[in-house]
């Protein structure tokens, strides 16, 4: 996979069912990777980051379930730009080795993260540093 894929956002169809049913994105016609794991992202406070770390393999999409957050994403080479994820039928592609932080939650809100791996604790860098390091010695 091309390490300077740019984060994107991906439609997805209007989800209908009052209880949020996200099943439609099992088929993985939307999705460029099979769906390896999914987790919840939950709010913090509003004036607090989350999740500052980048993922050296797995790629990943949030989509925004509930309330409103800003996605913030560099891929080391200059190039920074934030999405506010406010809808459940959109979501933010994540390429392998983007720097990704979470803010500006709204009270309440929830994401859904969709990943191409399983969790793998070497495939974590949580150092911004580590991270511009990573890039300049393409150790990934």
């Amino acid at each position: 996979m091309d390490r300077f894929f740019e984060p994107k956002l991906i439609e997805f169809p209007r989800i209908e069912d009052p209880r949020g049913n996200l099943s439609f994105i099992e088929g993985g016609d939307r999705l460029p990777f099979e769906i390896e794991r999914v987790y919840w992202t939950y709010d913090v406070p509003s004036w607090r980051e989350r999740t500052g770390r980048a993922l050296r393999t797995c790629a990943e999409v949030i989509i925004a379930t509930s309330g409103q957050f800003t996605v913030n994403v560099d891929n080391g080479c200059g190039g920074r730009r934030s999405f506010i994820l406010n809808r459940s039928n959109v979501g933010l592609y994540i390429p392998p080795m983007t720097w990704r932080t979470v803010s500006d939650f709204v009270t309440g809100s929830t994401g859904l993260t969709i990943a191409s791996k399983l969790f793998d604790e070497a495939d974590y860098i949580r150092d911004y540093q580590q991270f511009k390091s990573a890039l300049s010695d393409e150790l990934f």
